[in-house]
């Protein structure tokens, strides 16, 4: 029998190993089952300052790839097509007075930060905090929340609950009584403590009594967020605030993080260059001071807050209102009451954006005294006598706006507050005006510093950056529409350009639209 030979040319075989060797790669490929693929956007990670088109995919509440879809076999139950838009981190907000929305089931869904990119809202800021912590933990559990929730122990709560709301120094007794309390909350979960020391009753406060509850966050690992005692020229003065902010810091032992760090008032405008100083040269010798800024020229406050004398105020607001008409106190508070509404740059700076009186409602201070005929200092107490008064005081210079929101150690923070803009509209306000507007910033500037730097300050472990094994609080926006729509005449307009936001792995906005889903949770230390 004839024996028959095959002759095989060298290029085909090359060919046929090559495809067999596609093959086998093939089906080696790792396959990934995911809730939600998201590809072919622009992707910034919250660390790094260029963007990729990676995909994100996601499973229950963890980031479970993020890279080339090509390398793996993806199986998702959603796709969604990021063409066009940024996909980012979720916003972290370091300051915030959710709280008050949060416990009402009908605000839960805390939508004003939610529309701006906010997946975790830090609470308890300025001293005030709902108190105790873990009452609140289980009412946010049982209703459901919008946000997550960052809790930090207000000092007036400790203060409040040893000696009340008066110009009184505790004794030694009550230091330690005050600092077991500290830590009762810490127990609780809370990631530190808070102060308002502009305010009465923190206002009261030496420097050594917040030191020594300061003491016991640090054993806790916890942070110091403060509201400085003075942001203008009211008592010790900004500077003199910021130093003794950074001594707490350095004799506690712990992290400081200066809330809604500005030069309010013309007494100090230009004042950033040194504060600047300050702050860098502390951290040159170990202190970790940090600060968030929020991207307005107008603060808000309460009125009594803004222009009424503190030692007015001792007792409470009755207190400073009797006072007020006494004749042997009313000359001297109407005296300082001038001298503090001269300093934040004279009546007409400031308007009244909340008030139980409609015919003080959206007036300035100006306005409203001329109405009534009196002068200005005078018309404060007939506006506080109608009830809680909040107003808006136009009051800081750009330059220093600027000036903070260009250093490494400043993040985003919105402070909001009802009747102020920046309750809807902080975080997309600073990507419109001051990226692409005023180009003091850039996009990966703006996006860490909401995101992963303020998860890094407050110690918040897995969230603010785009990393497999995180958390999945992801948000996507349009950078041709992100912005703000609440200004000072309607401050109640939720931001525009959300497309998506995912928190905890949960689509709470699809499409730009509310989905009534109540995803977040309560954070612990």
């Amino acid at each position: 029998m004839k024996k028959v030979v095959f002759k095989i040319k060298t290029p085909t075989i090359a060919l046929l190993t090559f495809s067999i060797l596609l093959l086998c790669f093939s089906c080696t490929k790792k396959t990934i089952t995911a809730d939600v693929l998201i590809q072919n956007g622009t992707v910034y990670n919250g660390v790094d300052k260029d963007p990729t088109n990676n995909s994100i995919a996601l499973k229950d509440d963890k980031i479970v790839f993020i890279g080339d879809a090509n390398s793996v076999s993806i199986i998702a139950d959603k796709i969604i097509d990021a063409t066009g838009l940024i996909v980012s981190p979720g916003f972290i907000d370091p300051h915030t007075h959710a709280d008050r929305d949060l416990e009402n089931p009908k605000t839960a869904h805390n939508l004003p930060f939610l529309m701006q990119g906010i997946t975790t809202t830090v609470i308890g800021n300025d001293g005030d905090s709902f108190y105790p912590s873990d009452k609140f933990q289980k009412l946010y559990k049982e209703q459901g929340i919008g946000t997550n929730v960052v809790q930090l122990v207000g000092h007036h709560e400790i203060i409040n609950a040893i000696v009340g709301k008066s110009d009184i120094n505790p004794t030694p007794e009550q230091i330690i009584e005050m600092q077991e309390l500290m830590q009762k909350e810490m127990d609780a979960g809370a990631f530190g403590m808070s102060t308002g020391l502009y305010y009465a009753p923190g206002s009261y406060t030496t420097t050594d009594e917040v030191i020594a509850l300061a003491k016991i966050v640090a054993k806790n690992d916890g942070i110091y967020d403060t509201h400085l005692r003075d942001e203008s020229s009211n008592t010790i003065g900004l500077i003199a605030s910021v130093q003794e902010a950074i001594e707490i810091g350095r004799q506690a032992k712990l992290p400081i993080h200066i809330s809604h760090i500005k030069c309010l008032g013309v007494d100090v405008w230009h004042q950033s260059d040194s504060i600047i100083k300050i702050v860098e040269a502390a951290r040159k010798e170990g202190i970790e001071v940090t600060a968030n800024q929020y991207p307005y020229d107008a603060s808000g406050t309460s009125l009594n807050a803004a222009v009424s004398p503190r030692w007015a105020e001792s007792g409470g607001k009755d207190s400073l209102l009797i006072r007020a008409a006494n004749p042997k106190f009313k000359e001297q508070i109407f005296k300082e009451t001038k001298i503090n509404i001269t300093r934040r740059g004279g009546p007409s700076k400031l308007l009244v954006v909340k008030c139980n009186d409609t015919l003080f409602l959206g007036k300035t201070l100006q306005e409203i005294a001329d109405i009534l005929g009196i002068p200005a200092e005078e018309a404060v107490y007939p506006i506080l006598e109608t009830g809680y008064v909040r107003i808006a005081s136009f009051n800081m210079n750009a330059d220093d706006i600027h000036n903070f929101m260009k250093q490494d150690w400043v993040v985003t923070g919105s402070d909001g507050n009802t009747g102020h803009p920046r309750k809807y509209g902080t975080f997309p306000r600073k990507y419109n005006k001051y990226v692409l507007q005023d180009e003091v910033i850039d996009v990966a500037t703006f996006i860490n510093g909401s995101t992963f730097k303020t998860a890094k300050i407050f110690g918040i472990p897995k969230r603010g950056q785009l990393r497999e094994g995180y958390y999945a609080d992801v948000i996507i926006f349009n950078p041709e529409t992100f912005k703000d729509v609440a200004d000072y005449k309607d401050a109640f307009q939720f931001s525009e350009g959300l497309e998506y936001s995912i928190i905890n792995g949960k689509l709470s906005v699809e499409n730009g639209e509310f989905t009534e889903e109540l995803n977040g949770k309560v954070l612990k230390k």
